[in-house]
């Protein structure tokens, strides 16, 4: 059976109830609330209508709560303690402003940034639990929208009018290949003379892979890609294994294993990431990635 209370009952006039049941007096119930003698006494009619019943005697210019008014202020005061605990536990459950965040992260940005930014939020908000998730770039895009992650390390979303972005740095694209190779010697690689070399690739859904696909369209074949992999760290041990060639962003340099080098490519075929921390729209008024922001912004200039 669904349940209806009068409109003129609000959380707000029983806030003033509440008030003036503490205070035991119009004005300093007023002051209290930071509002007008005026505006609490229209509360308190507007409720003694909406109940239809008496809550209060007169006398002379005072108000004398009823036992009716008591027993309305006891249950009111219970509604609104449920009430802060529903919202309380609904914005956790959401995530929003909860005692730990959610942080996703493409793999290739657990060397430098990930550290920079756990290190400022734990400087920022000690207290605060921090959870690290990694993924490909499409992966945590939907972990974003399922609400399983609250931000997301990764190469800036086109097109996605629910999410905002914030930039970090952007990122070259290299020709990777086994030291000493045939390349090794070369100032910049022409990737259209590379159609009969083998290629090792990231899998679909990684920001790397996009930067892949378009740079080997611009060189007019589709590339022999004798093994994909799901991070990026395998990869650069398959071209250290001699397995195929691949192309890398410049923020792996300082993880990559010895026997791999990076080398320019020509202008025409340079794809350059944006990579940033995103989050949904909805939430952008979350203290914890308000939090997360700054600290994000303040690393920008050491990672850039």
């Amino acid at each position: 059976m669904l349940i209806r209370i009068d409109e003129e009952i609000t959380f707000r006039k029983l806030e003033i109830l509440l008030a003036f049941m503490e205070t035991g007096n119009l004005a300093r119930a007023a002051e209290r609330l930071d509002i007008s003698t005026v505006s609490v006494h229209r509360a308190l009619h507007s409720l003694e209508a909406g109940v239809r019943c008496a809550l209060f005697r007169h006398e002379g210019r005072n108000l004398h709560p009823t036992d009716a008014a008591r027993e309305l202020a006891e249950v009111a005061r219970e509604v609104l303690r449920t009430m802060a605990d529903g919202i309380r536990s609904t914005r956790e459950l959401a995530g929003y402003s909860a005692d730990s965040i959610r942080i996703g992260s493409l793999f290739s940005l657990t060397s430098r940034t990930v550290p920079a930014i756990v290190m400022g939020m734990k400087v920022r908000k000690p207290e605060l639990h921090l959870e690290l998730v990694l993924g490909s770039n499409a992966d945590l895009l939907q972990r974003l929208r399922d609400g399983t992650v609250d931000a997301a390390l990764i190469g800036k979303p086109e097109g996605a009018a629910d999410v905002e972005s914030e930039l970090l740095f952007e990122d070259d694209i290299f020709f990777a290949a086994p030291t000493g190779s045939r390349y090794a010697d070369l100032p910049e690689v022409d990737l259209s003379t590379c159609a009969d070399e083998h290629f090792v690739s990231l899998g679909e859904g990684f920001v790397t892979y996009t930067g892949f696909q378009e740079s080997f369209r611009i060189a007019g074949f589709t590339p022999n890609v004798v093994m994909e992999t799901g991070d990026i760290f395998s990869l650069m041990n398959l071209v250290s294994g001699g397995i195929g060639y691949t192309l890398l962003p410049g923020r792996v340099r300082s993880v990559m294993p010895q026997r791999v080098q990076l080398i320019p490519l020509q202008e025409r075929y340079l794809m350059r990431q944006k990579i940033g921390v995103s989050f949904l729209r909805t939430r952008e008024r979350d203290p914890n990635l308000l939090a997360l922001l700054a600290v994000c912004r303040k690393a920008r200039a050491e990672l850039a």
